[in-house]
């Protein structure tokens, strides 16, 4: 079902800090899920003796049983899960990693009129280090913070009031950007200000703008 755009209501001097999600919303998701769904279980088939169908269909269920945890994003924990030297396998298609068009001009932006801006991700401290690595957007943040950090995952509520305190930001004053609803909700019941869904988090897939929150497509919607 598409839904009509909720554009974004609001004025950057609302705003003194900016939280950015990494994968789906400043890099193309595209990366995540051709690694996770299609490459991981070809690799696994072939070291198990199993078809690609069979390989796939056992890790989602495995992927599926840890989601919205901080299992799900460990690297460690996969590779001993799976028997697979996952961060190298990740190196193998690091040429998949791209940036989201208008990125590197909505970072250039936000700078120019003195906000805050912290990378606040989910991902793995290994992943980080390689996409960061690939792209050089690391030096464009004030902070970088990865759940494992916290000690929690951006969907439970706990990270909210563990991160605010480690970043100090006035939370009614703070923009969160993220592709994840369900992220974007436990924000929100935290008190974050201003909430905005990244509505096209890989490249292949269409445009789906959220029913509840703020949608945008690229990042130079929010450029006035």
């Amino acid at each position: 079902m598409t839904h009509t755009q909720i554009k974004p209501d609001f004025r950057w001097s609302q705003v003194d800090t900016v939280l950015l999600d990494m994968d789906g919303t400043l890099l193309d998701k595209y990366f995540d899920d051709h690694f996770w769904e299609e490459f991981v279980p070809k690799v696994f088939a072939e070291k198990n003796n199993l078809s690609e169908e069979d390989a796939r269909k056992a890790l989602l269920q495995r992927y599926q049983s840890v989601e919205n945890t901080l299992q799900w994003t460990d690297l460690d924990y996969w590779s001993d899960r799976l028997g697979l030297d996952i961060p190298e396998l990740k190196c193998k298609v690091d040429h998949l990693i791209q940036v989201h068009p208008y990125v590197s001009t909505f970072l250039d932006y936000i700078k120019s009129i003195n906000k805050e801006v912290h990378l606040v991700t989910n991902a793995h401290s290994k992943t980080l280090e390689i996409k960061l690595r690939k792209t050089a957007l690391g030096s464009r943040f004030d902070r970088i913070v990865c759940a494992e950090e916290i000690g929690y995952a951006k969907e439970q509520p706990e990270f909210w009031g563990k991160l605010e305190k480690h970043l100090a930001y006035q939370k009614s004053r703070t923009l969160l950007a993220d592709d994840t609803a369900r992220v974007l909700r436990a924000a929100r019941d935290s008190g974050m200000g201003f909430l905005v869904f990244v509505a096209r988090p890989s490249s292949r897939i269409p445009v789906e703008f959220s029913p509840e929150f703020p949608s945008i497509t690229y990042f130079n919607e929010l450029i006035p």
